[in-house]
C-alpha cells in the first residue's frame, strides 16, 4: 500500500467541492473526487483527480463508491463532507417530501459516508473528517427553516462525533463558510420564489430573493476557493481546530450570535430582510 495520502470530496461537480479536489491534488494527495454530475467534473481529470458518480443519498451508490475508493487506493485519510443544498421556502409551504430529501441530502448522506469509512480510519488510527457546514449551522433566516435545521444538525452530529473519535485518533473538523459565489445562491432563491408563489410568503420570498440576488452582484460573496484553502487546511493540520468560520464576513456573524441576545439577533435578522 503507498504512503500517499488519499482523500474523498463529495459534492465535486462544482464550486467548493470541486476547487476542494484541485487543492488537494496540489498538496500530493491521489483525490476521488464525486457527483450526480459525472460530465460536470471532467475538467478534473486535468488536475489528476479521479472522479466518478456517486448519490449521497443512495445506500448501494455510497456502499460502492467507498469500496472502490479502498480497492483503487488501499485506505482513506480524508473525507470532506461537501454534497449539499438550499431548499428555502416557509416552513409552511415547503412540502414534507422536500424537507426530507434536504435532510438525505445534508444529513443522512453525509452520516452514512461517514459510518462507511470510519472502520478503516480507526483500524489505522488516523484520519480527517471535515464535515461542511454553514454559518447557516449558527444562525437562522426567514423562509430557510429546512436548510437551517439540517446545517444545525450537522453542527451538533460533527460535535457528538469528534469525542467519539478522539480516542482512535480521527479528527473531525467543521468548516462554516458565509455567502460564496457559487449555483448555491440561485438554486435556493429560485426554489423559494417558486414555493411561495400566490401565497401568503410570496411577497417576503421576492424581497429575500432580491437580497440574495444583490449579495452576488456586489461582491459580497467569497470565492469558492478561500472555503476550499480552508478545508486542505484544515484537513493538512495535525491537530485542527474544531471548527473554521471562513468567507467575507463569517467571523463577524459568528461571533455576533455568541453574544447578541434572541430579540436583538431576530431584529437584525428582520432588517436585513425586510
Amino acid at each position: 500500500m503507498s504512503d500517499q495520502r488519499v482523500a474523498l470530496v463529495t459534492g465535486a461537480s462544482a464550486g467548493i467541492g470541486a476547487q476542494t479536489a484541485r487543492r488537494l491534488a496540489e498538496r500530493g494527495f491521489v483525490v476521488h473526487a464525486v457527483a450526480r454530475r459525472v460530465d460536470a467534473m471532467r475538467p478534473l481529470l486535468a488536475a489528476g483527480v479521479r472522479t466518478f458518480g456517486l448519490d449521497v443519498t443512495d445506500e448501494a451508490s455510497l456502499t460502492s463508491g467507498v469500496d472502490r475508493v479502498l480497492a483503487e487506493s488501499g485506505r482513506l485519510d480524508v473525507l470532506v463532507n461537501n454534497a449539499g443544498y438550499g431548499s428555502y421556502g416557509a416552513v409552511e409551504d415547503v412540502p414534507l417530501a422536500e424537507a426530507r430529501r434536504q435532510f438525505e441530502v445534508n444529513v443522512f448522506g453525509l452520516a452514512r459516508l461517514t459510518q462507511l469509512v470510519l472502520p478503516q480510519m480507526r483500524a489505522r488510527g488516523s484520519g480527517h473528517i471535515v464535515n461542511v457546514s454553514s454559518i447557516g449551522g449558527k444562525i437562522y433566516e426567514p423562509l430557510g427553516g429546512w436548510y437551517h435545521a439540517t446545517k444545525f444538525a450537522v453542527e451538533g452530529l460533527s460535535d457528538s462525533l469528534r469525542v467519539e473519535l478522539a480516542p482512535f485518533g480521527v479528527d473531525v473538523v467543521i468548516v462554516e463558510p458565509g455567502p460564496i459565489a457559487s449555483e448555491w445562491n440561485t438554486i435556493a432563491r429560485e426554489g423559494m420564489v417558486r414555493t411561495s408563489a400566490g401565497g401568503p410568503y410570496a411577497a417576503r420570498a421576492a424581497r429575500m430573493a432580491r437580497v440574495f440576488e444583490g449579495i452576488d452582484r456586489s461582491g459580497r460573496s467569497s470565492p469558492p476557493d478561500v472555503v476550499a484553502r480552508t478545508i486542505v487546511r484544515a484537513a493538512t493540520a495535525p491537530r485542527p481546530r474544531t471548527r473554521y468560520p471562513v468567507g467575507r464576513g463569517a467571523g463577524t456573524i459568528v461571533r455576533a450570535r455568541r453574544v447578541l441576545p434572541d430579540r436583538a439577533m431576530d431584529a437584525v435578522i428582520g432588517r436585513v430582510f425586510r
